[in-house]
């Protein structure tokens, strides 16, 4: 046993991540190993989750760090290259401390079907959980970006586009990105917008709009 992995043991950010994949994996957010979380572990380095894992089955050796310095990181073998968005939202947003990326059924087929690149969600009183200090009526905007842009490129929209921001972005056809300044927020944050995605879908489908 490596120090890193015996350190990652007793590390109570790394249990706890992993509790949380497990929650996550009970919702079926993230079939077949997909999806991708990781935690702050110092300023500019974080833990990740290992690529193809079941994330119903994570331990905290399981866990790879990863450092990055003046917008450079460099991949481990066991990281996907999703792992570098984490570092871009991680460096946009000091304050994060949590990135989940998650590939639930409504996410990945909602960014698939919605065209342009950011959608508006109204009248939902779920969308305080994400802004507060709006009301149901207010507008609450989800970024949509093209999985076919190469990382570079990803890490440039997200700073230009940092203002329509809030907790989430969509990546077309491989789900959703949210972060926070804890585990528990990102929970919290995961869930209303997986929620959200699921009465939009649905309502489309029922309106007849797809």
């Amino acid at each position: 046993m490596n120090k890193s992995t015996s350190s990652n043991q007793l590390n109570p950010y790394a249990i706890q991540l992993c509790t949380l994949g497990r929650w996550i994996s009970a919702k079926q957010w993230t079939p077949a190993g997909s999806g991708n979380f990781s935690i702050r572990s110092g300023e500019h380095s974080a833990l990740f989750t290992p690529q193809h894992k079941d994330k119903g089955e994570l331990s905290p050796q399981d866990l790879t760090p990863l450092s990055w310095q003046s917008g450079e990181a460099s991949l481990s073998a066991q990281l996907a290259s999703g792992s570098l968005l984490h570092v871009a939202l991680y460096q946009q947003f000091s304050s994060a401390k949590v990135v989940l990326q998650t590939q639930s059924l409504a996410a990945t087929v909602f960014s698939r079907l919605v065209k342009a690149d950011q959608h508006l969600f109204c009248g939902y009183d779920l969308q305080q959980t994400i802004e507060p200090q709006q009301n149901s009526n207010s507008g609450l905007s989800l970024a949509i970006l093209d999985a076919n842009n190469p990382w570079p490129l990803l890490a440039a929209e997200i700073g230009r586009r940092q203002h329509e921001l809030t907790s989430g972005l969509l990546l077309r056809g491989q789900g959703l990105y949210v972060w926070a300044d804890s585990l528990e927020q990102a929970k919290r944050q995961l869930e209303a917008w997986e929620f959200l995605l699921s009465c939009e879908l649905e309502r489309l489908k029922v309106s007849g709009l797809w």
